[in-house]
């Protein structure tokens, strides 16, 4: 999409992100299961991966207290809302380490115990060949016990090609269009959200994924020096089976067999 660039998405969604999604998943779940990966590496850090508003990071690091909790996003606007919602936390004090920065490029030094990105988070990595890196960058920074964990959705083949235009939201003074576009070739998905109101006009709100099945990102692990330890369906541990529409999927650096 031109023009669009990795702090886009962000800058775009940051006032609507916590009303639009702030239900996308399991908070509880996924909090309880990130605390449980980290727990057999000491205190290495855990850091999130386009961190946003705080949704995970905020009631993880009340969980995991004093382990320090990280968060990199590439919008200032995500992480100056995600300080608004610090500051209304119930415990303002335990304070995530939120930096402006890229998802491969600022990932901090290891060794880190886990190294997560909710859902879908990941496919804002805009080719195959950045979330490759992503990969390597993770492993080369991965605690011995550490862990890779990525949230996303199950791409639909059959149904991600052409154009494509939908009513989000109907209010008596607020229309919101969903504007798409699916390449199954370049399994690249891009659109607009398209907010007409009485007293604002006109909002556009762009987004642009590179999707990747479970396999792909399997093989992108292994070229990185990674293998698959569980996957689930979602953070609350349900079976991941060939009809699950999403999937949690957890690497780890395996261990080297002993004589």
């Amino acid at each position: 999409m031109q023009g669009y660039d990795s702090a886009s998405y962000g800058d775009a969604f940051a006032d609507v992100y916590d009303e639009w999604y702030g239900d996308v998943s399991d908070v509880p779940s996924t909090v309880a299961a990130l605390a449980r990966l980290a727990a057999g590496c000491a205190d290495a850090p855990i850091v999130e991966l386009g961190v946003g508003t705080g949704r995970l990071a905020i009631p993880l690091a009340e969980a995991v207290r004093p382990r320090p909790v990280i968060g990199i996003d590439s919008s200032q606007a995500m992480l100056d809302r995600l300080h608004v919602n610090q500051r209304s936390a119930a415990d303002a004090a335990n304070a995530i380490d939120a930096r402006l920065g890229d998802m491969v490029d600022d990932i901090p030094p290891g060794p880190l115990a886990v190294v997560f990105v909710a859902f879908n988070t990941f496919f804002n990595l805009g080719t195959r060949e950045r979330q490759q890196s992503c990969f390597r960058t993770v492993a080369a920074r991965l605690a011995p016990a550490g862990c890779f964990v990525i949230e996303a959705a199950v791409p639909d083949v059959s149904a991600t090609t052409g154009n494509h235009v939908e009513v989000r939201t109907i209010a008596a003074d607020r229309v919101v269009l969903s504007v798409a576009r699916y390449d199954a070739e370049s399994a690249v998905a891009e659109g607009q959200f398209v907010e007409f109101t009485e007293a604002g006009g006109v909002r556009l709100r762009p987004w642009s994924v590179r999707y990747a099945a479970p396999d792909e990102l399997d093989e992108m692990a292994a070229a990185a020096g990674l293998a698959l330890r569980d996957r689930w369906e979602d953070f609350g541990g349900h079976p991941y089976t060939i009809d699950s529409e999403r999937h949690v999927s957890v690497y780890e650096v395996p261990s080297i067999p002993t004589a």
